[in-house]
Parts: C-alpha cells; sequence; structure tokens
C-alpha cells in the first residue's frame, strides 16, 4: 500500500456509535501523535494530531474519508499494588510520583508500567506487588493538558 493510500487519521470526533473499527495502542503508542498503527481489522493508518496530546482508553479519530477508529488501551506488563490502607497506598503514590511514574490510580490499587527497581521500592514501603498483564490508563495529571507529567511546561508559568 503507497503511503498516498494510508489513511490518516487527523482529527478527534465525538463519541459516538459510528466506529469503523478500533486499534488497540500502548500508552507509548497513544502518547505519540506522528505514527503509522495496525488497525483491529488490519488495515493500517497514520496518525497526525497536534503534538502533545495523549489519546485516552476510548477517543474516538476520524479520516477525511470518513474512516471511524475507537482508541483502546492495549493490555501492557504492568505491576501492581493492592491494599485496605489508604496510607500505604498514598506513600506509594508518593514516592512513585516524586520519580514522575505515570500511575493508574484505583480504590485500593495502583499500577504502573512494571519494572522490578520500582516494585522493590513499593514492597519496602510495606505493600505486596504483582504482575499483571492489563490495559493501563494512567492519570491524567492536574493540568489535563494531555500530557503525562508536569515537567512539559514553559519557564516563568504558573
Amino acid at each position: 500500500m503507497a503511503d498516498t493510500e494510508l489513511p490518516l487519521l487527523t482529527r478527534r470526533l465525538p463519541d459516538t456509535d459510528a466506529v469503523t473499527t478500533s486499534a488497540h495502542l500502548t500508552l507509548d503508542q497513544r502518547s505519540r501523535s506522528r505514527q503509522r498503527i495496525r488497525l483491529d481489522d488490519g488495515r493500517e493508518a497514520g496518525i497526525l494530531l497536534p503534538r502533545g496530546e495523549v489519546l485516552r482508553h476510548g477517543d474516538m479519530l476520524g479520516s477525511e474519508n470518513g474512516l471511524a477508529v475507537r482508541i483502546l488501551a492495549a493490555a501492557e506488563p504492568l505491576s501492581c499494588a493492592e491494599s485496605g490502607n489508604p496510607l500505604l497506598l498514598a506513600r506509594a503514590c508518593y514516592h512513585l510520583g516524586n520519580r514522575h511514574v505515570a500511575l493508574q490510580i484505583e480504590p485500593g490499587r495502583l499500577c504502573w508500567l512494571r519494572d522490578h527497581v520500582l516494585s522493590d521500592m513499593v514492597r519496602g514501603l510495606g505493600l505486596d506487588v504483582t504482575k499483571i498483564e492489563g490495559p493501563f490508563e494512567p492519570e491524567a495529571g492536574a493540568y489535563r493538558d494531555g500530557h503525562l507529567h508536569g515537567r512539559d511546561h514553559g519557564q516563568g508559568q504558573p
């Protein structure tokens, strides 16, 4: 297939039932604004969005020729800590966040992309850590600007 025939997903669509297909993408893929992807139906497409946007699970993208694609979070290797003790989870969130680790925070549980050093640190805080394969949808961040962390703002901004 020549690049001129590659459908380009260039705009976000409202959430509708008019889905043509879907694409399971990792967090890394959902964080890149320009790339070639394989759709779940086997076709290829390109993503061409403004830089800095992060796609979330369930987002819809569209092309000029009417292709509508629902973006889904792909399964990834994760580490998870579960506890009924909110103080232990808060301490783990603090220490992981201090290392700019993207975190998926749920009631009684937090998950991050698998890293044995981080898992050992969390175990050292008193939490059990398990390995799973699953979709990863980390917190978008306090500023909700599409960035996963706060280091991308310009100098002098509040």
